[in-house]
């Protein structure tokens, strides 16, 4: 779950600070998106055997919560490689 989070956070901030501007931490949105992925990933039931989120069976998000991680998702996906080699790498390597 560690890695999970960590991707996440890498992703929203990617996100924050290209979307809204930010130079340091995240804008009060963006920490409560971070906030929200950090506790569902907690309470996750498949804890280590978790598959991605898109592959998954049990959709834990709620439904404007699923669209502000997808659009973060989308917009630093590209970019993680770049910015964060061994989170990109370990996140396509494990599958999670």
């Amino acid at each position: 779950m560690e890695l999970e989070s960590r991707t996440a956070e890498a992703m929203i901030e990617i996100f924050c600070h290209g979307q809204h501007g930010n130079k340091e931490g995240l804008c009060s949105e963006c920490r409560e998106l971070l906030d929200y992925v950090v506790q569902r990933l907690e309470k996750c039931p498949f804890q280590e055997n978790k598959p991605k989120c898109a592959k998954c069976t049990v959709h834990c998000y709620k439904p404007d919560m699923r669209k502000k991680i997808r659009a973060a998702m989308k917009y630093a996906g590209p970019r993680m490689l770049y910015r964060h080699p061994v989170l990109s790498s370990a996140h396509y390597l494990t599958g999670k």
